[in-house]
């Protein structure tokens, strides 16, 4: 699924090809996401311009005139500038054309990815509501972890990934900041101290910074607003590497099940 760094990366993809442009046409193939895509929705761009292209979590925010437009890319999905015509292929399910003879083309195979409007504040939206701060803020740090994790029983990985602690930091970042904080992702988040959430909250930012100056990480699909691969995945220390050796101290990587979700660790180097 792409992850915060792969929607920075998409989002500044994306940005220079539409902001300042005005929609022309709207074409819908397929409605049925996520969320049905609304109805009505080509008649309700048309003609706005898009102002800026910002990101919340994981959600990318297409400020227009009238409103906001709100794309998630789900597990499988991804936008894509074209040309305008380029003839779309089976999983091409909305396309947007603008002035500027560009099409922004949203591809989603699996079909979880959702498109939304609102003419609220967006951060008021359901989806958006109860998102925790941005993990690359100056709010989020290791103070704060410390505070909300007190009396916390569950998995620290868990708790990591929790969107209503910290928004955006999904599985293959948090089994890489865990690693660079020499954390074990099972050890409870309340036994954890106020030092070594210090040392999470650090290196969960240069993680995400360092995955953002890659492109992002691709595992399956992801690519670029420009169809270009994220390259973090060269840098990873521990996610996917289940049975190779330890960048670190040459013990054996690790996988086991935490949430449903496979993470990734040393045991030598996570305590």
């Amino acid at each position: 699924m792409p992850e915060l760094p792969e929607v920075e990366t998409t989002r500044r993809g994306t940005a220079p090809h539409v902001r300042g442009r005005v929609i022309e046409a709207v074409t819908v193939r397929n409605r049925q996401l996520r969320w049905p895509v609304p109805r009505g929705l080509a008649k309700t761009l048309i003609g706005q311009r898009i102002r800026d292209v910002d990101r919340r979590g994981k959600y990318l925010l297409f400020r227009l005139d009238e409103g906001t437009l709100i794309l998630h890319l789900g597990m499988s999905g991804s936008l894509r500038i074209v040309a305008a015509g380029t003839a779309h292929e089976k999983h091409d399910h909305v396309d947007i054309d603008f002035d500027n003879r560009i099409c922004l083309r949203f591809r989603d195979p699996r079909r979880f990815g959702s498109i939304h409007y609102t003419r609220e504040d967006p951060c008021r939206h359901p989806l958006l509501a109860s998102l925790g701060p941005e993990p690359l803020d100056d709010g989020f740090d290791g103070e704060y972890l410390h505070a909300r994790s007190r009396n916390r029983k569950q998995a620290v990985k868990t708790f990591l990934m929790d969107s209503r602690v910290v928004t955006g930091v999904g599985n293959i970042y948090a089994s890489e900041a865990l690693f660079l904080a020499g954390i074990h992702p099972k050890r409870p988040a309340g036994r954890i101290s106020l030092q070594r959430y210090r040392a999470l909250a650090d290196a969960a930012k240069l993680v995400l910074t360092l995955a953002i100056e890659k492109g992002g990480t691709t595992l399956r699909d992801f690519t670029s607003g420009e169809g270009n691969p994220g390259y973090f995945r060269q840098e990873l220390n521990v996610y996917d590497r289940e049975s190779e050796d330890c960048r670190l101290c040459g013990s054996t990587v690790r996988q086991m099940r935490i949430g449903q979700r496979s993470s990734y660790y040393c045991s030598r180097c996570q305590t």
